[in-house]
């Protein structure tokens, strides 16, 4: 299955805040705004949501096409997604710009406040896709993950217009998405992901009910944090699916792109629905004992014990089959 992985590729700049947001925000003067916080520690990490989903496409074994624009500082990063088997080939490299950075603080409750400069990501909407698939043959799925608002559009478009699957992924780019590029994007997905707050969200912004954002894709794929995630279809297809027991919950960034680089994967090997949101969940518990959204290792035979251990055997064994 030939995988293209549209979207953002970014330096994550990962701080910690020793208490609760909420403790300093004052009922009555919301509008008014004006908070510092002093974090106890920084990490800086490779990030940017595809390249946390192609990296966890990588370690599993596939071999993706990253289709990106990245800054003149990309070559480690470069060096460091071809190691864990990404294609980089077809990546716009900037000749001014830097790589896009990400900035988030994360308070002992996991949640988390956040900017994002877009630096080369600004340069996304001058990709074609038409030129890359001659080089590397049509696409089985594009994945348009959050990136350049009018890359995305071009994109979900050009897949309409030459019959590719496609999913749909706004994630981060839903706030600053309008109601008429928020159906643009996701009208005829195959997969639409999103989170809980990202529907509803979707929902407040377009004026839309739950069944109507339904109506417009094959299927809709939402995650629910500790609560697991869900698949539906208007069809009436429903699977849900719990999350593995973590072993510690350090850091949420990257959780959303790791499940995604699992589900995609789980269809590359063509499983069901339900082994594809496992396989998400499994990835994205990794992610959330690590700090960085690359920095989680494993080998096979642990996977498939903590896999068996969440889901059982009989699930363990349709994902040893896969892995090498």
């Amino acid at each position: 299955m030939k995988i293209g992985v549209a979207g953002s590729v970014g330096l994550d700049h990962l701080m910690t805040f020793p208490g609760k947001f909420t403790d300093s925000l004052v009922a009555g003067s919301l509008e008014r705004i004006s908070l510092s916080f002093l974090v106890d520690g920084l990490e800086v990490r490779r990030g940017g949501c595809a390249a946390n989903i192609v990296y966890g496409m990588g370690v599993l074994g596939l071999n993706p096409v990253l289709i990106a624009a990245v800054g003149k500082d990309w070559a480690d990063y470069d060096a460091w997604l071809i190691r864990h088997g990404v294609d980089t080939s077809h990546v716009l490299i900037s000749t001014t710009q830097f790589t896009a950075h990400f900035m988030v603080t994360t308070d002992t409750e996991l949640n988390q406040i956040a900017s994002f400069f877009p630096g080369a990501m600004s340069e996304a909407r001058n990709i074609e896709l038409g030129p890359i698939m001659d080089k590397t043959g049509r696409f089985d799925i594009v994945v348009i993950s959050p990136d350049d608002p009018e890359a995305m559009l071009r994109h979900s478009e050009a897949c309409r217009s030459q019959g590719i699957a496609f999913a749909a992924d706004p994630s981060q780019q839903m706030a600053r998405m309008s109601a008429e590029e928020i159906r643009q994007l996701i009208t005829a997905a195959k997969y639409l992901f999103l989170n809980e707050y990202e529907l509803a969200l979707a929902m407040q912004k377009t004026g839309w009910t739950d069944a109507e954002i339904l109506n417009l894709v094959e299927y809709r794929v939402v995650t629910l944090g500790s609560k697991g995630a869900k698949v539906e279809s208007e069809s009436g297809e429903f699977v849900q699916v719990t999350v593995p027991k973590e072993k510690a919950k350090i850091d949420p960034t990257g959780v959303g792109d790791s499940f995604r680089s699992g589900f995609i994967a789980g269809l590359a090997w063509g499983l069901s629905h339900e082994r594809c949101a496992q396989l998400g969940s499994m990835i994205a518990t990794y992610v959330i004992e690590t700090t960085g959204t690359q920095e989680y290792r494993f080998t096979a035979a642990e996977f498939v014990a903590r896999f068996a251990e969440a889901y059982g055997d009989a699930a363990a064994s349709e994902i040893s089959a896969q892995l090498k």
